[in-house]
């Protein structure tokens, strides 16, 4: 799949894409991530991507022309029919939640346009006639979008084959549909004892059927203290047993 990232600021990117293990993805080229700067399509000796917002107020907008000519040179390079072009992505805190759900269509995707914007926003007429997604974080702003863009080009490259380590690791990450949905439970390594606190004794009793009910209820115990919409959700469709509404109940 390929992703072409418009930024202001390419070199962000750049350990980004080379440290860690989903530097594997980008590596391989299973995630194969091209950068792009407006700058460089912009006119004038001093390449101007913005300008004051009419009407006042604070700040600058991103115009319209230069991300218009990049997003073109971006589909000639991507030499893609026009009835099957890449959706141009937006993030911004309008944007629909990015979710595991989402993370999901993305990875078995062919790719997107990230378009990662600045200052106080971009001109509102190329969002109108170019971008086909918004996408958000969650309920606060950041100084541009280069941040969204790596959270989920890094979601997206830790479900590609090959990528983790462990190849099923990722089936037992929060929100995972192996887990129903559930938030992870706790994990704990050698030693046995640290600061006076030992390892449950559930998971050193080496009775996996033991264990896994310790993790299923650790699982529903932390979704129903932090996420209980959660809760909710599995409930309703049909996915929590006698046992795992037994545990619940034992919560109080």
């Amino acid at each position: 799949m390929r992703f072409d990232v418009i930024t202001l600021f390419p070199e962000l990117f750049a350990p980004f894409l080379t440290s860690g293990v989903t530097r594997r993805a980008y590596a391989s080229g299973q995630v194969d991530v091209h950068l792009w700067n407006p700058r460089d399509h912009a006119q004038g000796n001093y390449r101007r991507v913005d300008d004051r917002p009419f009407g006042g107020g604070p700040g600058m907008v991103m115009m319209a022309e230069p991300l218009a000519q990049c997003l073109a040179a971006i589909r000639a390079a991507r030499d893609e029919p026009v009835d099957a072009r890449a959706p141009v992505v937006l993030f911004s805190p309008i944007g629909q939640a990015l979710n595991h759900a989402a993370v999901e269509r993305w990875s078995a995707g062919t790719g997107a346009v990230l378009l990662c914007g600045r200052y106080e926003g971009i001109d509102q007429r190329f969002i109108d006639l170019h971008v086909d997604v918004q996408m958000s974080l969650g309920d606060f702003v950041l100084s541009g979008g280069e941040i969204a863009a790596m959270a989920l080009l890094d979601a997206v490259a830790r479900l590609q084959p090959g990528v983790l380590n462990d190849e099923g690791s990722h089936q037992f990450d929060s929100f995972n549909p192996a887990l129903d949905g559930l938030l992870d439970c706790p994990h704990y390594t050698r030693p046995e004892e640290w600061a006076g606190q030992a390892v449950p004794a559930p998971l050193m009793s080496g009775h996996h059927l033991q264990i896994e009910r310790w993790r299923r209820d650790q699982r529903l115990a932390i979704t129903a203290r932090h996420r209980p919409d959660l809760i909710g959700i599995a409930r309703a469709a049909g996915l929590l047993g006698p046992a795992d509404e037994a545990a619940l109940a034992r919560l109080g």
